[in-house]
């Protein structure tokens, strides 16, 4: 995580410092190297000394078995995303000039470049690395605003519909802003009941406490809008749809895997270490937002007509299955890594399918930009048979079906929920299992969407103005084909993830 500060530091440097024109041949290695680096020492941690066993920092980050876990996934995101960012042609070459002015077309001219999107990167990205290994509710804040900030500004440097792209960025400022405030009231209000900050002793105060006090009950509350702000849940998912269209796709890419990955993270490291003591109150809340967040997602997907919109309403439906897995909560501590460890798996496999079907959208082009229209899509299958192919495999990853990474993802966190379920003897045990019957019958709404594409690609004919499919550069092209070969080959092979996922989630600690 210092590896990746550092270099962020080093990049605000090369910004002041070096001439224009060498700047983005500075920064593209720096940035690679640093998160390459930065993995590699992640591995190593794991393979020669395992995971601590006791929190960093004076006890303000855990560095635990799921927590180098995420660093790793959250790490190989961020690498194949900056791949991705690296393409010419996705952001804008002077944010400050207005849309459609002469300003604007003198920088396109001039062939600026906004470089500082790479160190804006890296620290969004190391903001991603503290969020869920925070230990500290003061320190999780402080990552949640690290990671949170350079995506606003990423967010407004689309190098087409500029407008779209600013509206999107000044959407999720306000909005994220909003919810910042919300965490930060709730963590004064948790220090009211607790008198610390510190995970381990607010679970100590509550494991002590008596009568529940308002006051914790209504910092858990905000805590909640903050958190579930950021996995994208209803009904706080509004964001996402407006944000995920106006951004350029490779930041679209970054936030639809490593933002859910950490936010996740947080989410396990708050209710589970915490808050564990007090489960008998966030579950049946966290029960109705899970079902609520999957019918939103997979019912409002069906309405959509524009790409990303539509697959950031189904990042909404898969947060609520990944909120399933954070439900199956129950004492015994290998129970515990069963369900942590689906969770891991999941956002591992979905991380990459995210990638990769973002990296394919890139390439569907017209003239005003990516095609974003479905009906810009139609007949695909027969202009570029290999490029849709490729997209309609990613989707029916999405879709869970057999074959992909996505079905096992989904498996191994409806079967955790209903292991969770049947071993709790208690009333909880029959609202986890209808909970995975929402869940079943929300994937099969999915699927609809989903297969709706796959037609309108293969067995609709194209446009005569159809869009061009771009020639993939070396980064996209290598993108493409890691997420692809992820996506089949735990879709066929997924016990070595699953293995390393369950030994991860088994170096959980609380103290």
């Amino acid at each position: 995580m210092l590896l990746v500060f550092g270099a962020a530091v080093l990049g605000v440097l090369v910004e002041a410092f070096a001439p224009r024109y060498l700047r983005k041949s500075i920064h593209v290695p720096l940035t690679l190297l640093s998160l390459a680096g930065a993995f590699v020492l992640v591995v190593v941690q794991t393979m020669t000394k395992g995971a601590p066993t006791a929190p960093a920092a004076m006890g303000a980050v855990a560095v635990d078995g799921p927590a180098l876990f995420l660093w790793g996934v959250i790490l190989v995101l961020a690498f194949v995303s900056v791949l991705l960012i690296n393409d010419e042609g996705q952001f804008v070459a002077s944010a400050a000039a207005v849309p459609g002015t002469a300003a604007e077309d003198e920088a396109e001219a001039e062939g600026r470049a906004h470089t500082e999107i790479y160190p804006l990167v890296l620290f969004a990205v190391g903001g991603m690395m503290l969020f869920p290994a925070s230990n500290d509710l003061l320190v999780m804040f402080v990552a949640l605003e690290v990671m949170s900030l350079p995506l606003y500004l990423l967010c407004g440097l689309a190098r087409r519909r500029r407008l779209l792209s600013q509206e999107a960025a000044m959407k999720y400022f306000l909005l994220g802003a909003f919810s910042s405030a919300f965490f930060l009231y709730g963590t004064a209000l948790v220090y009211g009941y607790a008198g610390s900050v510190d995970l381990a002793k607010i679970s100590d105060a509550l494991g002590t406490g008596g009568v529940l006090d308002p006051l914790l009950l209504a910092g858990l509350a905000l805590l909640g809008v903050g958190l579930m702000f950021k996995v994208g849940a209803a009904p706080f998912q509004a964001w996402k749809p407006d944000v995920y269209q106006g951004a350029p796709t490779p930041i679209t890419a970054l936030m639809a895997s490593g933002v859910l990955v950490a936010a996740v993270g947080a989410v396990l490291r708050v209710l589970w270490v915490g808050l564990g003591n007090l489960d008998w109150d966030w579950r049946p809340v966290m029960w109705g937002v899970a079902a609520l967040t999957m019918i939103v997602g997979s019912v409002l997907a069906i309405t959509q007509t524009e790409i990303k919109r539509m697959l950031a309403y189904s990042s909404i439906a898969h947060a609520g299955f990944l909120l399933i897995g954070v439900l199956a909560t129950f004492d015994a501590a290998e129970q515990n890594a069963d369900s942590l460890s689906a969770i891991l798996f999941y956002l591992l496999v979905y991380g990459f399918t995210t990638v990769g079907a973002f990296a394919v959208v890139t390439m569907v082009r017209e003239a005003g930009g990516e095609a974003g229209h479905l009906s810009r899509w139609a007949g695909l299958g027969k202009r570029s048979p290999m490029l849709a192919g490729v997209f309609a495999f990613f989707l029916l990853a999405f879709a869970g079906i057999p074959l992909t990474s996505g079905f096992f993802g989904k498996y191994a966190v409806f079967v955790a929920a209903l292991r969770s379920g049947s071993e709790s003897g208690d009333s909880m045990g029959a609202w986890m299992t209808g909970l995975v019957v929402v869940a079943v019958l929300a994937s099969a709404i999915a699927a609809f969407f989903y297969v709706r594409v796959i037609v309108l690609m293969f067995f609709s004919e194209p446009l005569a103005d159809g869009p061009t499919v771009a020639s993939p550069s070396a980064g996209t092209a290598a993108v493409i084909a890691l997420a692809l070969l992820v996506t089949a080959v735990v879709g066929v092979y997924p016990q070595p993830i699953l293995d390393i996922a369950h030994q991860a989630a088994s170096g959980l600690f609380v103290r």
